[in-house]
């Protein structure tokens, strides 16, 4: 667990977290250690691509806190309602919904050589 100073702003504290839980603590937000375990990397891209959205330029430290809180707490509910294969926000499972669209090459065996 990293311990930074208290001076440190939210977005610096983020940027040294090491797991999903130390995101949940930072922000002071509640979750299901089993949906966690099952989901972690899909809820921080989640809110990786809420953050992406966001700007904080001129906003106030409280401010900023409360929207970070606001995109985990989204994040996290987007995977407690559905799973990580529905959600899909890894480009390996897009493509695999994609994949399976397309029909597949069919090559007679007449044509092996």
């Amino acid at each position: 667990m990293i311990n930074p100073s208290p001076a440190a702003g939210i977005l610096d504290r983020l940027s040294k977290a090491s797991s999903a839980e130390e995101f949940f603590s930072l922000l002071g937000v509640d979750y299901d250690p089993k949906i966690v375990n099952v989901a972690r990397l899909h809820i921080l891209k989640r809110m990786g691509q809420y953050f992406a959205k966001e700007q904080f330029t001129g906003a106030a430290e409280p401010e900023i806190r409360a929207r970070c809180k606001a995109m985990l707490e989204q994040a996290y509910a987007d995977f407690v309602a559905s799973s990580p294969i529905d959600q899909r926000v890894f480009k390996v499972l897009k493509d695999a919904v994609a994949d399976s669209n397309k029909a597949a090459a069919f090559v007679p065996l007449s044509e092996l050589k």
